[in-house]
């Protein structure tokens, strides 16, 4: 599997998920007295989550860094058209919690994303 931020091929994570999120006007969708919902959907969006085991210093900063802009392009596969598809994203918070020393090189452990479409 291949997933390019900005164009650029980033390393395959060792977790990868899309979830397909419906968004409702909050305003207008809401419950009958008979339990029927009036559901107003506005769009349907994307979120990827994407979670690494171990990664050298250049692939951490490369991930990082194609994700920098308050924007970015996502070419990723989607499971609901098939294929690969490219969508414009934001990215939450970036923990990357465990730094480990091996044979004198220094790794990174655990680093999470959540990406949502813009």
């Amino acid at each position: 599997m291949t997933i390019k931020i900005n164009g650029v091929a980033i390393v395959t994570p060792s977790e990868f998920q899309v979830t397909i999120l419906d968004i409702d006007n909050g305003e207008s969708t809401s419950r009958a007295a008979d339990g029927t919902l009036n559901r107003d959907r506005i769009v349907v969006k994307r979120q990827i989550e994407m979670s690494w085991n171990l990664l050298k210093p250049a692939e951490i900063s490369l991930i990082l860094r194609q994700m920098a802009d308050v924007f970015f392009e996502v070419e990723y596969p989607d499971p609901q058209e098939g294929t690969y598809i490219t969508k414009t994203f934001y990215v939450g918070n970036r923990p990357a919690p465990v730094a480990i020393e091996k044979n004198g090189q220094l790794l990174w452990k655990g680093l999470k994303v959540t990406l949502t479409e813009r």
